[in-house]
């Protein structure tokens, strides 16, 4: 079984080459997650499957998002106890293994490895988007790491990442926390006059935190930055303060197409 989060394409991406390989179900995280925050009675917890569970997101300042974590623990994993993780990451991924090891034996999974691919950095709050042919590049580069884990989960092997470690070096892991508290805030997010009420902000956002209230999308104050809303927006409507002006928008399909305009 395949879990993904997602918020501008990469780890699905990435977990649909691992699904078509390994021939296993593919789950959102973001829709079971939304479900349930808005109908927890009839929201998923519990799984099972004979075959390893394998969980792909993006790397949030250097480890396994919160989001990703909490949705692990809230849940429960019958059938086979072997988990493998997948990371997209804009250049490594840190701290990321050794806390998706510590989060394995908190639920009593049998950590099969991280591994891991650059991806195009799509975290437009505080990083500039590369073009639409730099991305492309780094899409092609990405996809043959991707698909050599996938053959290795698929026949029971461990895996090891390759972009392990940060910039910051051991800094890098005490920085998490104070990223979250300074940096993931919805504050700064706003529709411009652009916007058309479409509604897909507030349906892509994966823990509910949008609504559209008089033709205009309000954030509620428990975003977890993972940019969906800004990145998928057709008019390219939504800013997020001063960073995102005049940016291009990169949000990428589960089949490799990127978003063009």
């Amino acid at each position: 079984m395949v879990f993904y989060f997602t918020g501008t394409g990469n780890s699905r991406y990435a977990a649909s080459i691992i699904s078509r390989i390994t021939g296993d179900e593919l789950v959102s995280m973001n829709e079971v997650i939304r479900q349930r925050i808005t109908d927890p009675y009839v929201a998923r917890y519990a799984f099972s499957s004979d075959r390893p569970y394998v969980f792909v997101s993006p790397t949030h300042c250097w480890h396994l998002p919160r989001v990703v974590e909490q949705f692990i623990r809230d849940s429960r994993f019958t059938g086979s106890r072997q988990a493998y993780f997948y990371l997209t990451c804009g250049d490594s991924t840190g701290d990321a293994a050794r806390g998706a090891q510590e989060l394995c034996r908190e639920v009593e999974l049998e950590f099969m490895g991280l591994s891991s691919s650059v991806m195009p950095e799509n975290y437009i709050a505080l990083f500039t988007v590369p073009s639409l042919d730099d991305a492309q590049g780094m899409i092609r580069a990405a996809t043959a790491p991707i698909e050599s884990a996938a053959r290795l989960i698929d026949i029971g092997k461990p895996i090891e990442d390759t972009n392990g470690g940060s910039p910051l070096g051991v800094l890098g892991s005490r920085f998490n926390p104070l990223f979250y508290k300074l940096f993931v805030k919805d504050k700064k997010f706003r529709a411009s006059d652009a916007c058309t009420a479409c509604g897909l902000c507030e349906r892509l956002c994966p823990v509910a935190n949008i609504s559209l209230e008089e033709g205009r999308p309000r954030w509620h104050g428990h975003c977890v930055h993972c940019m969906a809303c800004i990145s998928a927006c057709p008019q390219n409507a939504i800013e997020y303060g001063l960073n995102s002006k005049g940016q291009r928008r990169y949000y990428l399909s589960a089949e490799g197409r990127q978003k063009e305009g």
